[in-house]
């Protein structure tokens, strides 16, 4: 029994080990790349080596963990098993009676620690991560006080439609302003405005030279005027310039009640957030899959030797890659539905990796 439990610890130490190392390499390449891409911004905006180090990259890794964690935990199950398999371990170890579903469980328990720690990183480390992250990218790279907008028209709340003519994210002000509110498919009340900007201090919207028509009745309208009015509308000034990558900052929770809001708004790209939400929760469920397939891979001594394994596993590893991509956009533009275009790359590989545990040698 105490053998048994020291292979356990054996294959996760092994596993885990090879998984950091490459994964730690990788994203030293990536950022070395990312820092020679950007740098003419970095210098043009002053941006200190301390904030971009400290704050941008240390709130960057995150995201990259997680988006290429699933290749290379296939990378490394197949790096390390195809060693053990060369050095005869695997042979070795099912002569000793050991089956060989009891030699996948420490991979199994590794994947399922990993599948975890992937759905905290998607739910929740990973949106406080870029909050900051974009906050540096807003300030240093984005550009986004030269941010500009025009002819946005919107469902702010139910019944409630806003229109206004132009906005500028810099000042925070815009102009031509409508806002109409109806009740039982009838207009009720009706708000023009000619400037429109936002107080930072009271979190608050000013109006000035505003004029509302509230139609009481059939026959009876109430017509106000006036120069200023500070009022609270159902949005700020950031959300006339949330990028599609910006949704990565919203946890689980935030994601939610902003699918709940933008649903409400009558969002033109709302399947891209759904998308979005449904990948968080199916792709820890992948750890298992390449877990299973790359140990199915390299478990078989091979003529090749680790070399073959390895092709074969970064070229499997691409075509989930591949697969997760272009199904996720037929997802985002709502050709196919969400849910399903998140797991259908799942479904294929847990097809694959059955019938390489079917055809394995035990």
């Amino acid at each position: 029994m105490s053998m048994i439990k020291k292979f356990d610890w054996y294959i996760i130490k092994k596993f885990l080990s090879t998984f950091v190392v490459t994964l730690s390499l990788f994203i030293i390449i990536i950022i070395v790349f990312d820092i020679s891409e950007k740098l003419d911004d970095f210098l043009k905006k002053d941006a200190p080596v301390s904030e971009i180090f400290l704050t941008y990259y240390l709130n960057y890794v995150p995201n990259f963990l997680n988006l290429f964690s699933p290749v290379f935990i296939f990378i490394s199950v197949i790096f390390f098993t195809s060693k053990l398999a060369s050095r005869s371990e695997f042979i070795a170890t099912l002569s000793a009676g050991i089956s060989y579903n009891r030699i996948l469980r420490p991979y199994i328990i590794t994947a399922g620690l990993l599948a975890i720690f992937s759905f905290f990183l998607n739910a929740y480390i990973i949106p406080h991560s870029d909050k900051i992250r974009l906050k540096f990218e807003n300030k240093y790279i984005r550009n986004q006080n030269d941010a500009y907008t025009n002819n946005q028209h919107r469902q702010i709340k139910p019944n409630v439609y806003f229109y206004i003519e132009y906005f500028g994210y810099g000042d925070s002000t815009g102009g031509g302003i409508t806002l109409e509110q109806y009740e039982n498919n009838k207009l009720k009340s009706k708000l023009w405005g000619n400037k429109l900007s936002w107080n930072h201090k009271s979190n608050k919207w000013r109006l000035e030279d505003y004029m509302i028509r509230d139609y009481v009745n059939d026959t009876f309208e109430r017509i106000t005027k006036g120069k200023f009015l500070d009022t609270t509308l159902a949005f700020n000034p950031s959300d006339f310039f949330l990028h599609n990558d910006d949704v990565q900052s919203f946890d689980i929770n935030e994601l939610n009640d902003f699918i709940e809001t933008e649903k409400m708004r009558g969002a033109s790209n709302i399947d891209f957030y759904i998308t979005e939400k449904y990948r968080r929760w199916s792709s820890p469920f992948s750890t298992f899959l390449l877990t299973i397939i790359g140990v199915c891979v390299s478990s078989k001594k091979s003529r090749g030797g680790v070399g073959l394994n390895l092709g074969i596993g970064i070229l499997l590893s691409f075509l989930y890659l591949f697969l997760i991509q272009y199904f996720n956009t037929y997802g985002a533009t709502g050709i196919i539905y969400p849910l399903l275009a998140v797991w259908i790359p799942n479904l294929i590989f847990l097809i694959v990796a059955y019938v390489l545990y079917r055809n394995v040698q035990k």
